[in-house]
This record gives structure tokens, sequence and C-alpha cells, in this order.
């Protein structure tokens, strides 16, 4: 799709359902800590509607190619992350003595790395046929494609990973 109002409105509004999408799946988790159980729901029923609508304004903006583009396209954005984004957040962070923000950045800079080399590795194999799985770390983000003894990010159990 050639650059128009329309092109940049599609993507300003994926941006927004996106944001709405973690910011509801947040909130539906706090409800149901807090035993509100029907908020909860509504939260997360609320938050599958928002990837909805950014699902298919990214489609409409024909963001979506063919799998080696994508993965070129993930590639770039993780390196991005990783090597421009987040030292220049934890930057910010360190000069403010914001602790909290300092590891939640730091994890996320590491699993990014982590998660560009695992882009970068599907895209030189990306016509293999045998399934591969990962293993998420629930608390930090980082990927593996084995259960670790421990996350090598934040230390997290390996037994609290999630395969997939």
């Amino acid at each position: 799709m050639a650059e128009s109002k329309t092109l940049n409105n599609l993507m300003a509004a994926f941006a927004g359902e996106s944001q709405a999408n973690r910011k509801y799946i947040a909130y539906s988790k706090k409800a149901a800590a807090d035993g509100k159980i029907n908020a909860a729901k509504l939260f997360q029923a609320a938050s599958d509607a928002e990837t909805l609508h950014a699902l298919k304004h990214f489609e409409v903006a024909g963001k979506i190619k063919s799998t080696t583009e994508n993965l070129k396209d993930a590639v770039a954005g993780e390196n991005h992350e990783y090597q421009e984004m987040y030292p220049e957040f934890l930057k910010d962070a360190e000069a403010e003595g914001n602790q909290e923000a300092i590891r939640t950045f730091t994890f996320a800079l590491k699993a990014e790395a982590v998660h560009a080399r695992l882009y970068q590795e599907a895209l030189e194999n990306v016509d293999q046929t045998e399934e591969i799985f990962y293993y998420l770390c629930p608390v930090c983000g980082n990927i593996e494609k084995a259960v670790p003894d421990k996350c090598s990010i934040c230390g997290v159990p390996g037994s609290m990973f999630i395969k997939y």
C-alpha cells in the first residue's frame, strides 16, 4: 500500500489496538488476582477483540509479507531493540535511579538479543521441516530451544518455562 493518510491511520490504529490488547491483559490479571472474575473475563474478552482489530489493520496495511520477509523484519526489529532502544532506556533509568525500570529494561535487552538470534536461525533454516520446540521464560521473556536448569537471564527455574 502506498504511503497515504489511510496507511498512516491503519498503522496508528494497529499501534493503539496492540497497546490496548496488552493493557487489558494486565488489567485482567490484576482483576483475577483481586478475585474479580467477571471483570477479569471482560478484560480478557476485550483484549482478544483488540487483537482482532490490530491484526486486521496490519493485514489491510499490507504489512504481512512472505515468511522470509517477515523473519528479516523480525531480526531487524529485535536488533534495534537490544542494540539501540533498550541501551538508551537503561541510561535514562540509571540516571534516575529507577531500579525496577533498570531490571525490566535489562531483562528485555538480553531477551531481545536472544530473539534476534533465534529469528536469524529461523531465517537461515526457513525450509527446515523438522519440528522445533521453543520454551519461554515467563519472567523475563527469554526463549530457549531446550528447557534449561534455570533461565540464563533471570535465574527462574526451567520448570517454569512455557513450551511452544
